[in-house]
């Protein structure tokens, strides 16, 4: 696609004068001006300017096929002239959503065989939200309503998700939190560990969970939502320890526990799920993103049987649902895109080649000035960066490096974001060795870049 600095300025003007963007200080874009993507391919977008970008977020944690999937376009376009919409209401379905939710049965934790649709995490999280709090009403414990998540999780930017969500920052409006829903420590060894051995501190942090348990009364919790890696939050890779014990506290204390995959799913930590990375044995998933590779907008929330065979068997309606949940096109474009990830072993490549490659080589950056540490699992992770590595101290004010040399990647076409003092990454599944090379280069030259003026 040719275009030209007039055409890019002229889209720029059209962004500036019409098009609110998320999470953006829109004062701050007006003097800047946003970049506009034109164009991907493979691991690679490139901007009205013609610059190659390295994508080392994959869109936004999504674009695990890559850009440029003829299949999964061309899958769209036939279900479209065959049948471009038809809803889930009315006892009625389309083919390509029930062969969707069939397939997904074979990929998620033995005994998650039940999908109700939706068109991005945030719902599905909504969602989840309702069929907890539906599920213990159907069982006559309608006293059982109370959420508990953790402190810098994300499950969403609607008024329930962001009230899931632990950032304090999207907790600024009146209608956020909404009503029961609580907040634990997460398990960030490194931010929260101290001198404390990383196994001990999954343990102890893990307990947050039965210590807000008892304080609030068992008989009022509903259900423990987690990410298994938080990705949002800075890519919070849990101890070991971690997830053994949080899954003890579920069970006894009968906690339904909601299993946020919506980063970590669809082959990103080198399993299926991060559910299978961790062996957490879930109640409820939140699945989106990975789905399609964001090809269109599709969610799920994955119900296990002991609540699907509740809604089965007790009557009564379940008053919820999208217009768009389901949507057979949306459908399509997640079965082929789960058909190449199959064909093309992508999640055992991630698992036993490119995902240790990449940790490793990530790895190498620790003897930067500022490099402290460097988590991840599979194709997610984080630097942390820090002006005092001994002490594992924060740049002040928060943030300020890390988006100076987020600024710096994107100048020399990598893909990125700043998450506090951290980089955080999550390319395309399809990404090679060489490319890896490219983006650890790329990432130490910004590095190199930005400490040469600020340090």
């Amino acid at each position: 696609m040719q275009t030209t600095t007039q055409q890019t300025t002229q889209w720029q003007e059209l962004d500036l004068q019409h098009h609110m963007h998320p999470f953006t200080d829109h004062v701050d874009l007006y003097q800047v001006k946003p970049q506009i993507m034109v164009r991907g391919e493979g691991v690679y977008i490139y901007d009205s300017e013609g610059q190659q970008l390295l994508d080392g977020m994959a869109g936004l944690w999504c674009v695990n096929v890559g850009y440029g999937r003829d299949e999964i376009v061309d899958a769209v376009a036939q279900q479209m002239r065959q049948l471009p919409y038809y809803n889930n209401f009315f006892k009625t379905s389309t083919p390509p959503t029930l062969e969707l939710a069939h397939e997904l049965s074979k990929l998620t934790p033995e005994g998650v065989n039940y999908f109700f649709f939706a068109n991005s995490g945030s719902e599905a999280n909504d969602t989840n939200i309702r069929l907890v709090q539906t599920y213990w009403s159907l069982l006559g414990k309608p006293e059982k309503k109370v959420l508990i998540s953790r402190h810098n999780a994300y499950h969403g930017s609607t008024i329930a998700g962001a009230s899931l969500t632990g950032m304090v920052a999207m907790h600024d409006i009146h209608a956020v939190p909404i009503p029961d829903i609580v907040h634990i420590a997460n398990p960030d060894w490194y931010a929260s560990g101290g001198t404390v051995e990383p196994q001990e501190f999954g343990v102890q942090t893990a307990l947050a969970l039965e210590q807000k348990i008892l304080e609030l009364g068992a008989d009022n919790i509903a259900a423990f939502f987690a990410e298994p890696i938080q990705g949002a939050g800075g890519v919070i890779v849990p101890p070991a320890s971690y997830w053994p014990e949080i899954q003890r506290i579920c069970k006894k204390y009968d906690v339904l526990l909601v299993v946020d995959e919506v980063i970590t799913g669809f082959g990103r930590t080198g399993q299926w799920f991060g559910s299978h990375t961790y062996s957490i044995k879930p109640d409820l998933m939140t699945l989106a993103k990975g789905l399609s590779s964001g090809y269109l907008p599709i969610a799920a929330s994955a119900v296990g049987e002991r609540m699907a065979d509740v809604f089965r068997k007790k009557e009564g309606r379940f008053m919820h649902g999208y217009t768009y949940g389901g949507h057979p096109a949306a459908a399509c474009a997640a079965l082929k895109n789960i058909e190449i990830m199959q064909r093309e072993h992508l999640v055992t490549q991630v698992g036993s080649d490119t995902g240790p490659y990449f940790q490793q080589q990530l790895a190498t950056l620790l003897d930067h000035p500022w490099v402290s540490y460097v988590r991840g699992e599979g194709l997610m992770a984080c630097v942390v960066l820090s002006p005092d590595k001994a002490r594992r101290a924060a740049f002040a004010p928060l943030g300020f490096i890390s988006n100076l040399v987020r600024n710096q990647c994107f100048a020399n076409g990598l893909v990125t974001r700043a998450v506090g003092d951290g980089l955080v990454f999550s390319p395309p599944l399809t990404i090679t060795r060489l490319q890896i090379d490219e983006l650890v280069t790329k990432l130490r030259k910004s590095l190199d870049d930005v400490y040469r003026t600020h340090a």
